[in-house]
């Protein structure tokens, strides 16, 4: 009958099955698409014998796939408004799921760090591997995808490395890998410029960074910049969808328009070139991380949220 295994049928089935065994008082459950629809179905499933509200977390792919393909446009809605409760992790995502989709009940309970977790760290032997002439080090964490604009990063050290000397590593896999790896060799920076492929433990490459490089398109949240801030590393980012929530331009980075690599290189060497001026915004970035968005502020949001839900 199918191609293939229908599977937002197979996960509601399952999380019925969980549901009932595990006595669950709620599920909660991340992007609309499919997951919210999954849940839902679950949940309607058990009516009457067992009351299960369902709450969705928003990271703002569900916008995407809306805007990529507008026929997607009612199911997502269905499952959003469908949902018991509904959160997104960014002001910026609220507003822009209220625009889309004609709903406003959305609480904000923002991304998390554990800040025992990530922590700036000695790496001395990764330090050396990825630069042993010892120069400042940028870096760049991403799975690569166009929006992420990894090209950009390249376009920075090409001009970074026209000021001062400098290395850039390049963390993650993806579909622009290539072509960021084809324009490192055009523009003669290739032996500043390491791409590691994907990486089990992304704190060892922040604790080693000194600067990480954020140009996205477009971020719902900014959890990269987030994470890196949490190791004390200043970011240069765009200033696009949730990231300014996240990174105080200049004083836990700096922000840029979208594609404005002169300014972000600018940025780059002044930090590059200043180590009191480095050290001392990655202080404040893993101040502002911890005192904003630590498990210890966050969890109560989600606990405190789960309760008017189920009281509801």
């Amino acid at each position: 009958l199918f191609e293939h295994q229908p599977y937002t049928l197979a996960l509601a089935t399952k999380m019925a099955k969980v549901a009932e065994t595990e006595k669950l008082d709620l599920l909660h459950v991340h992007y609309a698409i499919p997951h919210s629809i999954s849940a839902i179905l679950a949940r309607e499933s058990l009516k009457p014998n067992l009351k299960l509200p369902v709450i969705t977390t928003l990271h703002g792919t569900d916008i995407t796939l809306v805007g990529a393909d507008r026929s997607y446009l009612p199911i997502t809605r269905y499952g959003i408004v469908q949902s018991d409760g509904v959160t997104a992790i960014s002001h910026y995502l609220k507003q822009a799921t209220e625009e889309t989709f004609q709903f406003d009940k959305i609480e904000v309970i923002p991304n998390f760090i554990c800040g025992t977790d990530y922590r700036r760290h000695e790496v001395p032997s990764l330090r050396a591997k990825l630069s042993p002439d010892g120069l400042p080090l940028m870096a760049h964490v991403s799975n690569f995808r166009p929006v992420k604009r990894p090209i950009d990063c390249i376009e920075i050290l090409a001009r970074v490395l026209k000021r001062t000397k400098a290395r850039l590593v390049m963390v993650g896999d993806g579909s622009e890998r290539a072509q960021a790896e084809h324009r490192a060799r055009c523009l003669g920076v290739q032996d500043y410029c390491s791409f590691v492929g994907k990486q089990p433990k992304i704190v060892d490459y922040l604790s080693a960074a000194d600067v990480l490089l954020l140009p996205s398109e477009q971020e719902s949240f900014g959890l990269a910049a987030l994470e890196a801030m949490a190791c004390e590393v200043p970011v240069i980012a765009s200033r696009v969808g949730g990231v300014p929530e996240v990174v105080t331009d200049g004083e836990t980075g700096f922000l840029s328009a979208v594609g404005d690599v002169e300014k972000m290189s600018a940025d780059a060497i002044r930090l590059l070139e200043d180590e009191t001026m480095r050290r001392e915004m990655g202080r404040r970035a893993r101040e502002s991380a911890l005192s904003r968005y630590s498990t210890d502020q966050i969890i109560p949001q989600y606990i405190n949220f789960y309760e008017r839900i189920l009281a509801a």
